[in-house]
Protein backbone atom coordinates (compact mmCIF):
# COMPACT_ATOMS: atom_id res chain seq x y z
CA UNK A 1 0.00 0.00 0.00
CA UNK A 2 1.50 3.09 -1.21
CA UNK A 3 2.84 5.42 1.97
CA UNK A 4 0.27 8.52 1.54
CA UNK A 5 -2.80 5.93 1.98
CA UNK A 6 -1.51 4.62 5.37
CA UNK A 7 -3.84 5.00 8.03
CA UNK A 8 -1.50 6.55 10.28
CA UNK A 9 2.02 7.49 8.63
CA UNK A 10 5.07 7.73 11.13
CA UNK A 11 5.36 11.72 10.73
CA UNK A 12 1.38 12.09 11.90
CA UNK A 13 1.94 9.31 14.59
CA UNK A 14 4.67 11.27 16.33
CA UNK A 15 3.04 14.71 16.17
CA UNK A 16 0.03 12.93 17.53
CA UNK A 17 1.40 11.21 20.13
CA UNK A 18 3.45 14.80 21.02
CA UNK A 19 -0.15 17.08 20.99
CA UNK A 20 -2.04 14.15 23.12
CA UNK A 21 1.55 13.57 25.67
CA UNK A 22 1.06 17.30 26.26
CA UNK A 23 -2.93 16.82 26.31
CA UNK A 24 -2.60 14.23 29.07
CA UNK A 25 -0.37 16.50 31.53
CA UNK A 26 -3.37 19.58 30.99
CA UNK A 27 -6.45 16.32 31.89
CA UNK A 28 -4.23 15.48 34.47
CA UNK A 29 -3.70 19.23 36.04
CA UNK A 30 -7.89 18.97 35.03
CA UNK A 31 -8.62 16.18 37.52
CA UNK A 32 -6.65 17.30 40.57
CA UNK A 33 -8.31 20.36 40.12
CA UNK A 34 -11.46 18.86 40.10
CA UNK A 35 -11.76 18.70 43.86
CA UNK A 36 -10.99 22.69 43.89
CA UNK A 37 -13.96 23.07 41.26
CA UNK A 38 -16.45 21.76 44.23
CA UNK A 39 -14.81 23.90 46.74
CA UNK A 40 -15.38 26.76 45.13
CA UNK A 41 -18.72 26.19 43.65
CA UNK A 42 -19.97 29.48 45.13
CA UNK A 43 -17.35 31.66 43.06
CA UNK A 44 -18.30 29.73 39.83
CA UNK A 45 -21.54 31.82 40.32
CA UNK A 46 -24.34 29.30 40.22
CA UNK A 47 -28.10 30.59 38.24
CA UNK A 48 -31.32 28.74 38.38
CA UNK A 49 -32.42 31.00 35.38
CA UNK A 50 -33.35 28.69 32.16
CA UNK A 51 -32.70 31.41 29.88
CA UNK A 52 -31.10 30.21 26.86
CA UNK A 53 -28.10 31.52 24.76
CA UNK A 54 -27.57 31.14 21.34
CA UNK A 55 -23.62 30.24 21.14
CA UNK A 56 -21.65 30.06 18.25
CA UNK A 57 -18.28 27.08 18.67
CA UNK A 58 -16.49 26.64 15.39
CA UNK A 59 -18.98 25.86 12.92
CA UNK A 60 -21.27 24.81 14.51
CA UNK A 61 -24.35 26.92 16.71
CA UNK A 62 -25.56 25.79 20.26
CA UNK A 63 -28.79 26.90 22.27
CA UNK A 64 -27.72 26.71 25.55
CA UNK A 65 -29.39 26.98 29.36
CA UNK A 66 -28.08 29.57 31.54
CA UNK A 67 -28.42 26.97 34.67
CA UNK A 68 -26.15 24.66 32.57
CA UNK A 69 -23.56 26.71 31.83
CA UNK A 70 -20.38 26.85 34.72
CA UNK A 71 -19.33 29.72 34.37
CA UNK A 72 -21.10 33.33 34.50
CA UNK A 73 -18.59 35.14 31.89
CA UNK A 74 -19.86 32.08 29.61
CA UNK A 75 -23.84 33.12 29.68
CA UNK A 76 -24.07 35.03 26.68
CA UNK A 77 -25.05 34.77 23.21
CA UNK A 78 -22.21 34.80 20.74
CA UNK A 79 -19.03 33.49 19.37
CA UNK A 80 -16.41 31.95 21.68
CA UNK A 81 -14.06 29.62 21.76
CA UNK A 82 -15.20 27.28 24.65
CA UNK A 83 -18.12 26.64 27.06
CA UNK A 84 -17.94 24.55 30.30
CA UNK A 85 -21.42 22.87 31.29
CA UNK A 86 -22.17 20.86 34.09
CA UNK A 87 -25.16 18.51 34.60
CA UNK A 88 -26.76 16.10 37.27
CA UNK A 89 -26.58 12.45 36.58
CA UNK A 90 -28.59 10.75 35.67
CA UNK A 91 -31.57 13.41 34.95
CA UNK A 92 -28.71 15.42 32.97
CA UNK A 93 -30.10 18.60 34.75
CA UNK A 94 -28.50 22.02 35.32
CA UNK A 95 -28.22 23.73 38.73
CA UNK A 96 -32.05 24.22 40.08
CA UNK A 97 -33.60 25.46 43.79
CA UNK A 98 -34.64 21.38 44.11
CA UNK A 99 -31.13 19.94 43.52
CA UNK A 100 -28.32 23.06 44.62
CA UNK A 101 -27.37 20.24 46.89
CA UNK A 102 -25.73 18.44 44.30
CA UNK A 103 -23.28 21.23 43.01
CA UNK A 104 -22.02 22.18 46.81
CA UNK A 105 -18.69 21.07 48.21
CA UNK A 106 -20.48 18.56 50.71
CA UNK A 107 -23.06 16.87 47.90
CA UNK A 108 -21.90 13.53 46.35
CA UNK A 109 -19.83 14.12 43.50
CA UNK A 110 -20.98 11.11 41.71
CA UNK A 111 -24.32 13.31 40.44
CA UNK A 112 -22.75 15.79 38.43
CA UNK A 113 -20.85 15.31 35.06
CA UNK A 114 -18.72 18.32 33.67
CA UNK A 115 -18.20 18.90 30.28
CA UNK A 116 -15.96 21.19 28.31
CA UNK A 117 -17.18 22.16 24.40
CA UNK A 118 -14.58 23.48 21.98
CA UNK A 119 -13.63 23.31 18.48
CA UNK A 120 -12.34 20.13 17.17
CA UNK A 121 -8.24 20.24 17.18
CA UNK A 122 -8.02 16.92 16.04
CA UNK A 123 -9.45 14.18 13.27
CA UNK A 124 -10.54 12.02 15.47
CA UNK A 125 -12.35 11.71 18.26
CA UNK A 126 -11.50 9.20 21.44
CA UNK A 127 -12.57 6.45 19.62
CA UNK A 128 -11.63 7.56 16.51
CA UNK A 129 -7.81 7.47 18.11
CA UNK A 130 -7.47 4.05 19.30
CA UNK A 131 -6.32 2.34 16.54
CA UNK A 132 -4.51 4.80 15.15
CA UNK A 133 -2.91 6.58 18.33
CA UNK A 134 -3.78 4.81 21.64
CA UNK A 135 -2.72 0.88 20.46
CA UNK A 136 0.94 2.23 20.10
CA UNK A 137 1.07 3.45 23.19
CA UNK A 138 -0.33 0.77 25.19
CA UNK A 139 1.72 -2.45 26.96
CA UNK A 140 0.82 -5.95 27.25
CA UNK A 141 -2.77 -8.05 26.76
CA UNK A 142 -6.02 -6.20 28.01
CA UNK A 143 -7.56 -7.13 31.01
CA UNK A 144 -11.28 -7.82 31.06
CA UNK A 145 -13.08 -6.12 33.59
CA UNK A 146 -16.62 -5.70 34.54
CA UNK A 147 -19.77 -4.14 32.49
CA UNK A 148 -17.97 -5.07 29.30
CA UNK A 149 -14.75 -3.10 29.35
CA UNK A 150 -11.27 -4.56 29.10
CA UNK A 151 -8.45 -2.48 30.62
CA UNK A 152 -4.92 -1.14 28.85
CA UNK A 153 -2.01 0.02 30.69
CA UNK A 154 -0.05 2.77 29.11
CA UNK A 155 3.81 2.59 28.53
CA UNK A 156 6.09 4.22 31.28
CA UNK A 157 7.14 6.60 28.93
CA UNK A 158 3.71 7.02 26.80
CA UNK A 159 3.01 10.57 28.85
CA UNK A 160 -0.69 9.11 31.06
CA UNK A 161 1.14 8.84 34.27
CA UNK A 162 -1.17 6.24 36.10
CA UNK A 163 -4.07 6.93 33.77
CA UNK A 164 -5.44 3.59 32.48
CA UNK A 165 -7.22 3.14 28.96
CA UNK A 166 -10.65 1.31 29.01
CA UNK A 167 -12.31 0.55 26.38
CA UNK A 168 -15.52 -1.91 24.98
CA UNK A 169 -17.55 -2.89 21.69
CA UNK A 170 -20.40 -1.27 20.79
CA UNK A 171 -23.03 -2.23 17.97
CA UNK A 172 -22.58 -0.48 14.85
CA UNK A 173 -20.26 1.97 16.20
CA UNK A 174 -16.45 2.18 17.00
CA UNK A 175 -15.36 1.37 20.15
CA UNK A 176 -15.91 3.39 23.36
CA UNK A 177 -12.75 4.43 24.40
CA UNK A 178 -12.10 6.21 27.67
CA UNK A 179 -9.38 7.13 29.87
CA UNK A 180 -9.36 6.52 33.77
CA UNK A 181 -7.16 7.51 36.76
CA UNK A 182 -8.16 5.07 38.82
CA UNK A 183 -8.80 5.67 42.70
CA UNK A 184 -6.52 3.97 45.47
CA UNK A 185 -6.54 3.97 49.03
CA UNK A 186 -3.72 6.88 48.77
CA UNK A 187 -5.57 8.83 45.95
CA UNK A 188 -9.77 8.50 46.33
CA UNK A 189 -12.09 9.02 44.18
CA UNK A 190 -12.99 12.30 42.38
CA UNK A 191 -15.83 13.71 40.14
CA UNK A 192 -13.13 13.76 37.31
CA UNK A 193 -11.66 10.34 37.41
CA UNK A 194 -12.45 9.54 33.80
CA UNK A 195 -12.24 11.52 30.70
CA UNK A 196 -13.94 10.82 27.13
CA UNK A 197 -14.08 13.27 24.27
CA UNK A 198 -16.82 12.60 21.21
CA UNK A 199 -17.13 14.71 17.79
CA UNK A 200 -20.42 16.25 17.23
CA UNK A 201 -22.29 18.58 15.14
CA UNK A 202 -20.14 19.97 12.47
CA UNK A 203 -16.64 20.04 14.21
CA UNK A 204 -17.74 20.14 17.84
CA UNK A 205 -15.48 18.51 20.47
CA UNK A 206 -16.96 17.53 23.95
CA UNK A 207 -14.96 16.28 26.52
CA UNK A 208 -16.72 15.27 29.51
CA UNK A 209 -15.34 13.92 32.95
CA UNK A 210 -17.21 11.29 35.51
CA UNK A 211 -16.15 9.14 38.52
CA UNK A 212 -14.95 5.72 37.93
CA UNK A 213 -18.24 4.79 40.02
CA UNK A 214 -20.45 5.62 37.28
CA UNK A 215 -18.33 2.84 34.45
CA UNK A 216 -21.46 0.25 35.13
CA UNK A 217 -23.13 3.29 33.22
CA UNK A 218 -20.72 3.79 30.56
CA UNK A 219 -23.05 3.31 27.96
CA UNK A 220 -26.37 4.99 29.35
CA UNK A 221 -23.60 7.92 30.42
CA UNK A 222 -22.28 8.36 27.04
CA UNK A 223 -25.55 7.90 24.63
CA UNK A 224 -26.99 10.50 26.97
CA UNK A 225 -25.27 13.17 27.14
CA UNK A 226 -25.11 12.80 23.00
CA UNK A 227 -27.71 13.05 22.26
CA UNK A 228 -28.70 15.71 25.14
CA UNK A 229 -26.02 17.79 23.08
CA UNK A 230 -27.30 16.49 19.41
CA UNK A 231 -30.70 18.06 20.41
CA UNK A 232 -29.21 21.70 21.52
CA UNK A 233 -26.97 21.93 18.00
CA UNK A 234 -28.85 23.95 16.11
CA UNK A 235 -27.12 24.25 12.44
CA UNK A 236 -24.38 24.63 10.88
CA UNK A 237 -22.34 28.39 11.04
CA UNK A 238 -22.62 29.87 7.82
CA UNK A 239 -19.37 30.75 5.75
CA UNK A 240 -18.30 33.89 5.66
CA UNK A 241 -17.69 36.20 2.61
Amino acid sequence: MPEKQKLVSGLFLVKSVIFLAVLAGAATVANLAVGWYGQSAKAVGHTTSTDNFEISIGQDSLRLAANTIRFDTQRKSGKTERVDMYLTWPQLAGYAQENQDLFDAKADSNRVIFLQLSQSTMSRDMSGRFEAIYSHLVQGEPQDIKFGLKLYRFKPDAGYGDEVLLTAKRDGLPDYVVRCLMPTPQRPSTSGDCQRDVRLGQDLTVLYRFPVSLLNQWQALDDGIVNYLQQRIQSEKPESN
